[in-house]
């Protein structure tokens, strides 16, 4: 489906920031079927990814110097803002960090990264000839994103006020979930992590459409990724899958069957 337009606080844009870009291109390239465009800018090259011409997201290589540090690969996820500078206010206000930014991004639009108050990254984006991804709701777009951390009463008062996002309760068994709301949309979501998660920090997490995720799961390992989580159904909603890419960027796939 194309995408002209996003409302705020709707996803609207993934970026990969990659240990190894040449490790990463033929992965997504197999694994999703995107063609990918490199673009010069001033640190280098920002490769787009896209499905018949149609933007869906991007990435870059990490600096020597961060790979030398031990940084990860890792996807970010962007919200869509009408007013950077007025969200950023609220960003503040309601106990975020802006570790980068506000900038312009040439003419396509302005930008700033985000870290929650329990340390979950994500962006924001004020389009201006840029909204960012034109597909959605298709095989191999971004079609869910989802917040796991453990303070989500805290969660919940921070992104009202800054993306102006509703929730409701989730009815999933075994577990404590949230549906996030933009008006009557349902575009995100987030998990309580318990005990069993360890240290892991709280952190953002992608989901692609696949049409078979059994098959995709598959594909990821034959392409040089890992499976973090096999293949799992979820009641009413699906199967899904957590992977990992060969420089060990996580994100997950779900095949979607409503109503199964």
């Amino acid at each position: 489906m194309k995408v002209n337009q996003y409302l705020q606080g709707q996803p609207c844009w993934v970026e990969l920031a990659s240990r190894d870009i040449t490790v990463s291109k033929p992965f997504y390239r197999g694994l999703f079927g995107w063609g990918i465009v490199d673009l010069p800018v001033p640190q280098g090259t920002y490769s787009m990814f896209n499905l018949e011409g149609d933007d869906l997201g991007a990435m870059y290589q990490l600096p020597d110097e961060m790979v030398k540090a031990g940084d990860l690969s890792r996807w970010l996820i962007y919200f869509a803002v009408d007013n950077l500078d007025n969200t950023l206010v609220d960003v503040r206000g309601a106990g975020g960090t802006i570790v980068l930014g506000p900038h312009d991004v040439g003419e396509s639009g302005r930008m700033a990264t985000i870290l929650d108050p329990e340390g979950a990254k994500f962006a924001l984006w004020q389009a201006k000839d840029h909204i960012g991804a034109h597909r959605a709701a298709e095989a191999n777009t971004l079609c869910w994103v989802e917040l796991a951390c453990r303070q989500t009463e805290a969660a919940k008062s921070f992104y009202s006020k800054v993306l102006g996002w509703g929730s409701q309760a989730s009815n999933m068994e075994n577990m404590e979930y949230t549906e996030w709301q933009v008006g009557t949309q349902d575009i995100g979501g987030m998990l309580k992590m318990t005990s069993e998660w360890g240290d892991m920090p709280a952190h953002w997490m992608s989901y692609f459409t696949v049409d078979d995720c059994n098959a995709k799961a598959k594909q990821v390992v034959e392409l040089g990724g890992a499976i973090c989580v096999p293949p799992t159904d979820i009641a009413n909603v699906g199967r899904f899958s957590v992977v990992n890419d060969p420089n060990g960027a996580v994100f997950s796939i779900i095949e979607l069957r409503m109503g199964t």
